[in-house]
């Protein structure tokens, strides 16, 4: 199956982590916190690691087809989420166990944002700086970032942009070669980061924080260099650009290449997907707000307005900020937050959760269906955007939602099996699987109190949803492994 080129590659991907080590140094000579040795060794084990897999392989040359595509990604996350936790274990302060460091870092790459870590403000700058950095990197994709430095290898990067991009449709690139699209994205990622920085600067933060706000926004992460999150400014106009920019975060970033490319406004005006998830973003922040001023939450519906449009923001974007305890809301709303995370954002987008332009088309199936039996001879198509949607995007979707909701409930079945309450179990599976972070239960405040195998099953559930279930799942039929 032309293994030895798959080990090339993550062998490569490994020794090049070891630059990620590198900014960390930096912050922490800038603030003397005494943690740029344990980066050093960090970066010296990593890059000896990737070198010692590299290196026999090295002159490995295969085609890649796209069961090496999927294999590439699954691995190289791994292997990336096991990198990042290395700096955690090695580390004095905080102390972590293999197993809790292995979660700090998969929620991080995968952007979920869920910590086990109860007091993040006591933590060096450097270690701060590094969780931030870490969801940055995995904002976009690791195997989409390294499509564009792949060529170098002479190997192919079509098939790992398809394993890795996240939608249903995965064929459209902004640009003739794959590689071009990956740096096209990039340069957009990168673009709308400092754009971020500076909004957040001007708005009141220090450039520390504003740096590692603007990390976790764009990426759709939610870490946060403090305990409280965004309400530790309990400003206005700092929770103003989070949600602008989460929003923007949340949009296909085709969308951003292609309005920039034109230097338009006018894709974003045409695009279906958009329209729903604007929508979608307003009606919920409106019923939310109202219900928050109505039960009394709040006094004043300025009050109610701030937090419940926030909250709903970071919510369906599976941002997971927060400027308020939602878990500790009243009556249906920390349920309904949980909820629309399953929807997310735009295909194409940083955010996690099935995509909005899934839930379109099972909607517009599910009416087509309904129609059907009223006109069992009737050729119905769906379309989006005036555009028919091929039958074998629409069976996709249907089957990524069965796999999605199934394996949503066997983890909450697995987790209660552990000793936790349902309250904590569906929802920790709920918001790890789409990528949110905070949930209800003992997960409110953080997951520290969770025991380890909980913490085991909620880090697959991350995988899972930051791959969108196929990606992973797919290794483990045996049709995979034949050649």
């Amino acid at each position: 199956m032309g293994f030895s080129a798959v080990q090339r590659i993550v062998g490569f991907l490994i020794a090049a982590s070891s630059l990620m080590m590198l900014p960390p140094i930096l912050v922490s000579f800038w603030y003397k916190d005494g943690t740029a040795a344990v980066f050093f060794a960090c970066a010296a084990i990593l890059l000896a690691a990737g070198l010692t897999i590299f290196y026999p392989v090295r002159e490995a040359k295969h085609d890649l087809r796209i069961r090496h595509g999927f294999l590439i990604v699954v691995c190289a996350w791994l292997a990336w989420v096991l990198v990042g936790a290395l700096p955690f274990v090695l580390l004095t302060h905080p102390h972590m166990s293999y197993i809790d460091a292995v979660f700090e870092s998969m929620s991080g790459l995968t952007t979920t944002g869920a910590t086990i870590i109860t007091d993040i403000e006591v933590l060096p700058r450097a270690v701060l700086y590094y969780r931030q950095q870490l969801q940055w990197l995995g904002g976009m994709g690791i195997i989409v970032l390294a499509v564009a430095i792949l060529p170098m290898l002479r190997v192919g990067g079509m098939q790992l942009y398809r394993a890795e991009t996240p939608g249903p449709m995965k064929d459209a690139k902004l640009t003739p070669r794959i590689t071009e699209t990956a740096k096209a994205l990039w340069m957009i990622y990168f673009g709308i980061t400092v754009t971020c920085i500076f909004a957040y600067w001007l708005a009141g933060m220090e450039l520390f924080d504003a740096i590692g706000h603007a990390f976790s926004t764009v990426a759709i992460g939610g870490f946060s260099t403090h305990n409280e999150s965004l309400a530790f400014w309990n400003n206005p106009t700092i929770e103003i650009v989070a949600m602008i920019f989460m929003a923007v975060a949340g949009i296909n970033f085709a969308l951003h290449f292609s309005a920039w490319r034109r230097a338009s406004a006018q894709p974003y005006f045409f695009d279906p997907e958009l329209k729903v998830y604007a929508v979608l973003l307003v009606s919920f922040a409106t019923l939310v707000s109202f219900a928050l001023f109505f039960t009394g939450t709040y006094e004043s519906l300025a009050s109610s307005f701030r937090y419940g449009f926030f909250q709903v923001v970071s919510a369906m974007t599976t941002t997971g900020f927060t400027t308020a305890p939602f878990y500790q809301w009243t009556g249906f709303l920390p349920v309904l937050l949980i909820c629309i995370a399953f929807i997310g954002g735009c295909a194409g987008s940083t955010a996690g959760g099935m995509k909005v332009i899934r839930v379109i088309l099972l909607y517009k199936q599910s009416i087509r269906e309904v129609r059907r039996l009223i006109h069992p001879h009737a050729v119905i198509p769906v379309k989006v955007g005036g555009q028919r949607t091929s039958d074998t995007v629409i069976s996709a979707v249907w089957g990524f939602f069965f796999l999605y909701i199934a394996n949503f409930a066997v983890m909450t079945v697995l987790l209660t099996a552990t000793g936790l309450d349902a309250e904590t179990a569906y929802s920790a599976v709920g918001a790890c699987i789409t990528n949110l972070g905070p949930a209800l239960g003992d997960a409110g405040p953080n997951y520290a109190t969770l025991n380890d195998p909980a913490k085991v099953i909620l880090s697959i559930a991350m995988l899972l949803g930051r791959l969108e279930v196929y990606t992973l799942l797919v290794l483990l039929t045996p049709a995979f492994w034949r050649d």
